[in-house]
């Protein structure tokens, strides 16, 4: 039997690159306009996705239901975000940025491409390349 280095188990390093990136990118959205991570994640769907109600955030995002909840309250405190009844559930809440969120996605965007940039400039092209396709591949359902 082979023995089990946790140092070069796949999943591991992916979940510790992730958190890393992750906390990295927050680092820049925290201090600047103060957003958590999970209010960051609620605007850039909502961004890219217009009017979407909790529960498909939460299947987007993979993040925990009460998280989104409470990440949607705290941006509609702010006026960033507006929740109306889900037009065609209205068990559902609906999401959608307010001019004010809009205004502040259009900010933090050429941040977070920045970012991306500054990342995928520490391989060589080509690496680039490989690792966004094998990530796509990766992030397809099974």
């Amino acid at each position: 039997m082979t023995a089990f280095d946790l140092a070069h188990f796949l999943p591991y390093r992916l979940s510790v690159l992730a958190a890393r990136v992750s906390a990295d990118f927050a680092a820049v959205y925290a201090r600047r306009f103060d957003l958590s991570v999970p209010e960051w994640r609620v605007l850039a769907h909502l961004a890219q996705g217009g009017d979407v109600s909790v529960r498909e955030i939460h299947a987007r995002v993979d993040m925990d239901k009460s998280k989104v909840s409470r990440a949607a309250q705290r941006l509609e405190l702010r006026g960033l975000v507006s929740k109306a009844a889900h037009p065609r559930d209205k068990r559902l809440v609906s999401l959608s940025l307010t001019d004010a969120g809009q205004a502040l996605m259009a900010e933090i965007a050429p941040l977070a491409l920045g970012f991306e940039a500054a990342l995928l400039e520490k391989l060589p092209p080509a690496e680039r390349a490989a690792l966004v396709h094998a990530i796509d591949i990766l992030v397809k359902p099974a």
